[in-house]
């Protein structure tokens, strides 16, 4: 009899029919996983589950009483109560060092949206107000040449530091946790303080993990930092942000505008006030989200799966010390 294993919101034809060839697999998609009667049962008798953005807590892993491994396809995994999992033996993996270039130019990419107001006036010219020459009410930013504040100088954060540095020619600012003497040295990048990076950038860049430390690290005291000209980008997490600030920084021009690729709460509701905005430029997420990248991912999160079950030690194991 066949291992059962639950893919939860884990779409790849191309990795499932890699799994079904030696599991038992029951696919799951855009289910309520707390109250989903199938899923609920199929949980008794899981061994694995690969997927994207589960909620995992107590209260699911005690509805999972041989659950041998969860494989996040995902780099992060913020969703994983990882210390109740490593209690009760479970490995947690997920899928670093695919997805990097990708969301850097994603990044890179609602950024020059922001400035030049390209989605803005997409739609100035489709519904056909575009009907003279363009008057300083159209006009944009530049971004070549400009201060670039990336806070968070990871993977992802040098790697828009690279686009900024090379690509238009801006200045670098940082600031992290400890310094990044890479970046440093490749990207002409200059360690700061928050403040200072705030009040200095002309477009500060959000991409720091989700941490106790990081969440509302943008509040009401750092968008007023700002200057009234500068655009603030999250490609993030939401809950980095306070939102309720940042609202309030565009309503009142403390900002010149925004470009938002993450949310508090997700999928962002139609009526929320942020996408209210003609100078916010927001995208669903999708910071990983090509064909090529998302792939990448499920084949690695598959072979984390599968190392797992087959007693191999899963090539990107979160939580090691489950294995002793």
């Amino acid at each position: 009899m066949k291992r059962k294993i639950l893919a939860y919101n884990f779409e790849f034809s191309e990795t499932l029919d890699r799994l079904r060839d030696r599991f038992d697999v029951e696919i799951f998609e855009r289910i309520n996983p707390k109250k989903d009667p199938a899923f609920l049962h199929a949980l008794e008798m899981a061994e694995g589950i690969v997927g994207l953005a589960l909620p995992v807590d107590k209260e699911l892993l005690d509805r999972a009483p041989i659950l041998k491994i969860i494989s996040n396809n995902s780099t992060g995994f913020n969703n994983l109560s990882l210390d109740e999992m490593t209690k009760r033996g479970i490995m947690g993996t997920n899928t670093p060092g695919v997805l990097e270039d990708t969301t850097a130019d994603a990044i890179f990419g609602i950024l020059l949206a922001a400035a030049r107001r390209i989605p803005e006036l997409d739609q100035f010219v489709k519904t056909g107000k575009w009907k003279q020459h363009l008057t300083r009410k159209e006009y944009a930013v530049d971004v070549h040449h400009k201060t670039l504040g990336i806070i968070g100088m990871g993977k992802i954060g040098s790697l828009i530091a690279k686009r900024g540095h090379f690509g238009f020619d801006m200045n670098v600012l940082y600031y992290n946790r400890t310094r990044n003497l890479e970046a440093e040295e490749k990207y002409n990048a200059v360690y700061s303080s928050l403040d200072t990076l705030l009040s200095e950038s002309d477009f500060v860049c959000l991409m720091t993990p989700l941490t106790p430390e990081t969440e509302n690290i943008m509040g009401k005291r750092e968008f007023k930092l700002m200057k009234n000209s500068a655009i603030f980008v999250n490609g993030s997490r939401g809950k980095t942000v306070d939102e309720k600030a940042l609202i309030e920084a565009l309503r009142t021009n403390e900002i010149h505008g925004a470009a938002l690729d993450v949310f508090q709460i997700e999928p962002v509701r139609a009526d929320h006030p942020l996408l209210q905005f003609p100078n916010v430029v927001t995208t669903p997420h999708v910071g990983s989200s090509t064909h090529e990248t998302e792939l990448k991912m499920a084949k690695l999160a598959v072979e984390n799966l599968e190392a797992g079950l087959t007693g191999k030690r899963p090539k990107n194991l979160i939580n090691p010390e489950v294995l002793d």
